[in-house]
């Protein structure tokens, strides 16, 4: 992981800020619905968006807005979008983000 402090006099300070971020990160995840339409034909899409900590609860919004939840581990976010015969609920993690900056314009 690395830190990628702002140019300023106090960029030391800024590095141990960054290093902080990224060692307090949440991680993000989708929820996504995988649907088995006969046999080989599948097709999947995302229902909704996670932020898991390393300790305590997990928040999750569903993609259209409208539904907004917090669970006690992301497994248990599959049960409330799992619905159907032949749906299936998959949890699919983002990489962990190997850099931070205090500029806006760098984090895009």
């Amino acid at each position: 992981m690395s830190a990628t402090p702002s140019p300023n006099p106090h960029s030391l300070f800024d590095q141990e800020l960054c290093g902080l971020v990224l060692d307090t990160a949440p991680r993000l995840f989708a929820v996504v619905q995988v649907h088995h339409v006969g046999g080989e034909d599948v097709d999947g899409c995302v229902v909704a968006w996670g932020l898991a900590g390393n300790t305590g609860p997990t928040h999750l919004v569903s993609t259209d807005g409208h539904t907004r939840m917090t669970v006690t581990a992301p497994e248990r976010a599959l049960r409330y979008f799992t619905a159907r015969p032949g749906l299936t609920t998959r949890l699919v993690w983002l990489a962990q983000p190997g850099a931070a900056t205090l500029n806006q314009l760098e984090a895009a």
